[in-house]
């Protein structure tokens, strides 16, 4: 099977180590990972921000990128989410570009997703003693209905106590563009949100978009919280070393 990473530009830029555990994690299920250099941003800021035309060029740079790949997947919800939801309205007057857009969409999956129902994978042997809680991103589980696969993958590594986060329906107050336009709604958004995280004991937050736990963990750093922020890749990868090692 031949998988496309699509890394998100937050990823890329801040994050890479996501994309490396990712990467590691679909080698162990025999997967051909490629990277496609001439990958570029989903649209999504432009678009959010008004900007249609530009965030229709953009996406057809994307769209170009992937053509040819069997799968893509990602580590992150919100991009993905952007693909399924709006690449066929950015398109809705052109035919061609909007078949190429809905074969875009038809083969590119979020990580847990992909992991779950393209893969099969539930259990990867993961060992990890502590305490964790996830929070599920706006995107992923709106847009994408991404919804039980992170909890099943994490109900699986053994020793880890999963912790059902308070009102975890609610934002973060990330939402991209979003924390700059809105700044003072943002913050409290995400104060809001951390107190929940904290309140649940848990000494790791886990989520499967880097925007949103930036700005969480931002806030728990801020806060002076010993909370680690992982994403669903990490943790996965962590507990399946520590499965290997007998640890």
């Amino acid at each position: 099977m031949r998988v496309s990473l699509f890394i998100t530009c937050l990823a890329d830029q801040l994050y890479p180590e996501v994309g490396e555990s990712v990467v590691r994690l679909l080698h162990r299920y025999g997967c051909e990972v490629d990277f496609p250099e001439a990958q570029v941003c989903c649209g999504q800021p432009a678009f959010n921000s008004g900007y249609q035309d530009e965030a229709r060029e953009v996406a057809r740079g994307l769209i170009r990128a992937f053509e040819h790949s069997e799968y893509v997947v990602s580590p992150s919800g919100s991009c993905t989410g952007m693909i399924h939801h709006y690449y066929p309205l950015l398109f809705e007057n052109e035919p061609e570009w909007k078949r190429k857009a809905e074969e875009l969409i038809a083969k590119t999956y979020e990580f847990s997703q992909f992991l779950v129902n393209v893969l099969g994978v539930t259990d990867l042997g993961a060992v990890l003693k502590a305490k964790a809680t996830y929070h599920a991103s706006c995107h992923a589980t709106r847009f994408l209905g991404v919804k039980e696969e992170p909890g099943l993958l994490m109900s699986n590594i053994k020793g880890l106590e999963v912790i059902d986060l308070p009102r975890k329906e609610d934002c973060c107050g990330f939402g991209g563009t979003f924390a700059v336009k809105m700044a003072d709604m943002s913050e409290a958004m995400v104060c809001e949100k951390a107190g929940h995280v904290c309140s649940t004991g848990a000494n790791i937050l886990v989520g499967s978009d880097m925007g949103c736990l930036m700005n969480i963990g931002g806030r728990l750093n801020k806060d002076n919280q010993p909370i680690r922020v992982m994403h669903i890749a990490q943790l996965l990868e962590e507990g399946v070393k520590n499965g290997e090692s007998g640890r």
